[in-house]
């Protein structure tokens, strides 16, 4: 069986990601309290940087999340609680992992992948034209925990 997801590149069907995420409990502080709690300010950072698709995608259990951003933005340092591959579909991803004092760097584009280990902090930088991706996950979405680190932020 074979996945097609040409669709996700054209222009159509992609809205803005909904910006009420502060709250959401599985946005963690890099402290482990919740995201709401931090001094950072969600809707600020993310303006519309980030679109989601309104597209089906038959992929069933394939726990997947495609995402569009503009140009040179920059989703501030956070890690999973579990191993997460990004699936670059057009554009590229400068992505800075591991130690925040000396990172290592990495620029990946279509049709190529990166897997952050549970527990890694990373960023991810979009190329001048942006990029189309899917972040994907061994295991359901509900299941997911990020925790967010204190760099790329808008500050309230």
């Amino acid at each position: 069986m074979s996945i097609a997801l040409d669709d996700l590149l054209t222009e159509d069907g992609w809205i803005p990601m909904p910006l009420n995420q502060q709250d959401n409990p599985t946005y963690l502080w890099e402290d482990g309290r919740p995201l709401a709690d931090a001094p950072v300010d969600f809707a600020a950072t993310f303006g519309e940087s980030m679109w989601v698709t309104t597209k089906p995608i038959g992929l069933g259990t394939f726990n997947r999340n495609p995402l569009r951003v503009v140009p040179n933005f920059m989703v501030p340092r956070h890690s999973h609680n579990i191993d997460e591959t990004v699936l670059i579909l057009k554009g590229e991803y400068t992505i800075e992992f591991g130690d925040p004092e000396k990172p290592e760097k990495v620029t990946v584009g279509a049709g190529n992948f990166f897997t952050s280990r549970a527990g890694t902090p990373y960023t991810m930088t979009a190329g001048d034209e942006g990029v189309t991706y899917i972040e994907t996950w061994g295991v359901p979405v509900g299941k997911l925990k990020t925790f967010w680190m204190d760099y790329g932020w808008v500050h309230r």
